[in-house]
């Protein structure tokens, strides 16, 4: 059974910081290209990174270079998403997901940015 678990999401001012975590089960994690998407309230999917299998290609969206990180921890199983210098309109649910087929994505976790 695979399953993606996120967690590290919360309530944060504007330019506080947040780590989101993702740990990966039943899968070979290292096999696995891996993203994380947003969905801010009212608006549809939006891809915000991707890491390459050993973390030598990461991507991001323009709106979060400069602020977020995206790594990963291939003997952990765990994909994370440092945020920084957050701002009211990357409120969202985060999801991790593989990239690929098939396509896992966890439930989803809640960040929310405001004063």
């Amino acid at each position: 059974q695979v399953q993606l678990l996120e967690s590290g999401g919360g309530l944060v001012q504007p330019g506080g910081s947040l780590r989101l975590s993702c740990v990966a089960s039943g899968i070979p994690f290292s096999d696995w290209r891996m993203k994380w998407l947003r969905q801010a309230p009212g608006k549809g999917l939006e891809w915000v990174s991707t890491i390459t299998r050993r973390s030598s290609i990461r991507t991001y969206t323009d709106s979060v270079k400069g602020r977020f990180t995206i790594s990963r921890d291939n003997a952990r199983n765990t994909l994370y998403l440092q945020m920084n210098d957050l701002k009211p309109e990357d409120t969202a649910v985060y999801y991790c997901e593989t990239q690929g087929e098939p396509e896992y994505r966890g439930q989803g976790v809640q960040v929310t940015v405001s004063s």
